[in-house]
């Protein structure tokens, strides 16, 4: 490494965030990436360890110290290359990525990791600046025509992995524009849309073609795409949220945070959004302690909600992990996100009893504490409270994907509803289904976006050995 003693010499720095006061009377993005000498300093941190563990805790695989060295010696042009020959994105996990590499840094056994998220966010960020990232447009075609279904991370990643190879691939997606949950469920306070919109017209130009507003499974019908390419990939996330049937649920201002979300997504892209769902003024309950549920508080406290209060059913995780125990794993810990900074009353081991309404209106939460033993919940007595809920968001997580579209597939399903397919062997992410292809959440129920990228690369290289033969795409 640069500096073989940095990370004793050098303390961790953090990205700098603006102040709430004055990122909540907007939706853009507030966190502001390392300048290229802070960024050189934190690639010093890099120990030159023997085993890099950062490298497979993070799901891609990023080649993580010889990008760190490229930026302490300021080579950015090389780093660039480097990050993009294992993440398609860099500028979608560099943002919202929670960062199991970090987790995974040797330096974290004992002291503060290398700021890894903080180094690739810099990175990209300067190779967009500096136009280095330019379509890669495959010398040759192959004749062979490939749908995906989805245009999430890992539908985006696998199209962009296929056609540059030379396939023609056409990507389906059933809203009015690309990107799935990364376009209409993160917020654009955490990620604004323009990385997506750039991304698309890189893989525009390398020809991949994006076809909106089509419904697979609905306005298209699932057999015509089989009939019509040489091969089909489902990527199409796992977007069947997790309710709560209890008393009064039915009741209005009760919703699904999926429901919340993408209406404000789309009055930001300048949409007219009839009924949106408005936290404005309003006592606000999230149930679910998730990034979800996190991206409700931040939203909430934009729309200006008169309280904003997150309850989570398992018990509230410990300050600090034993890293001893758990160490290069991704740790049980408290974790504090911006939105909860930005104002937020949160409290562990609330389950929900019910909910009361005026005027077939919710007006109430009741709810109670409850105690975990051996893995049993069970209600404290005399702990039931009351609570003022003019909107109830439920982040609670997803069940998996919509099963309609999968049945008229007629694919196999596992146990919990997603498509069947394995990662390894010859027919690696092949479903029951000649010629059906299956990625990222869809296949391996809610995840990371870094999990979908990954993913949706392997099973690109996946789809073009079984058109080919074989594959110069990485695994």
């Amino acid at each position: 490494m640069g500096k073989v003693t940095g990370f004793l010499d050098f303390p961790r720095q953090t990205e700098q965030n603006l102040p709430a006061e004055e990122r909540i009377k907007n939706y853009k993005e507030f966190i502001l990436h390392l300048s290229d000498e802070e960024a050189k300093v934190q690639g010093a941190r890099c120990m030159d360890c023997g085993i890099p563990f950062c490298n497979n805790g993070c799901p891609v695989n990023n080649i993580i110290p010889d990008w760190n060295d490229l930026v302490f010696n300021q080579n950015w042009r090389a780093a660039i290359d480097v990050l993009h020959s294992t993440n398609n994105f860099p500028e979608f996990t560099g943002r919202i990525c929670p960062a199991p590499c970090e987790a995974a840094c040797t330096l974290n056994i004992n002291s503060d990791p290398v700021g890894i998220k903080s180094i690739e966010h810099a990175i990209i960020d300067k190779a967009w600046e500096n136009n280095w990232v330019l379509p890669q447009i495959a010398k040759n075609k192959t004749g062979k025509k490939i749908a995906i279904v989805g245009s999430g991370p890992a539908g985006l990643a696998a199209a962009q992995q296929l056609a540059r190879v030379g396939h023609d691939v056409d990507v389906y997606e059933k809203n009015d524009r690309i990107g799935g949950l990364l376009r209409y469920g993160i917020p654009d306070f955490k990620m604004e849309k323009i990385h997506i919109d750039r991304r698309v017209d890189q893989m525009e130009a390398e020809g991949v073609k994006f076809k909106t507003n089509q419904n697979v499974g609905e306005t298209v019908d699932p057999e015509k795409l089989v009939k019509d390419y040489d091969s089909v990939l489902l990527t199409g996330g796992a977007e069947w949220p997790r309710d709560l049937p209890v008393p009064g649920r039915e009741l209005e201002g009760i919703n699904f945070a999926m429901d919340f979300l993408p209406s404000q997504n789309k009055i930001v892209a300048g949409d007219k959004v009839p009924k949106q769902i408005k936290a404005t003024g309003k006592h606000v309950v999230v149930i679910g302690g998730g990034d979800t549920g996190s991206d409700c508080v931040g939203t909430s406290n934009r729309h200006g909600a008169a309280s904003v209060t997150q309850f989570e059913l398992m018990p509230q995780p410990p300050e600090q992990e034993n890293k001893s125990m758990v160490w290069p794993y991704w740790p049980l810990k408290m974790r504090t996100s911006s939105s909860h900074e930005e104002g937020c009353d949160r409290d562990w081991s609330i389950a929900t009893k019910s909910f009361v309404g005026e005027k077939g209106k919710v007006k109430e939460l009741i709810g109670v504490k409850v105690e975990w033993r051996e893995g049993t919940m069970q209600e404290i007595p005399n702990s039931e409270f009351k609570l003022k809920a003019d909107l109830v968001l439920l982040a609670m997580g997803f069940m998996g994907p919509k099963q309609k579209m999968l049945d008229k597939f007629l694919i196999e399903k596992d146990k919990r509803g997603n498509v069947k397919a394995s990662t390894e062997g010859d027919k690696a992410y092949s479903t029951s289904r000649e010629k059906v292809f299956a990625a990222g959440d869809m296949r391996r129920g809610q995840s990371l976006v870094v999990w979908a990228i990954r993913e949706g690369r392997q099973c690109a290289r996946a789809v073009d050995e079984f058109l080919m033969g074989n594959s110069v795409l990485p695994r």
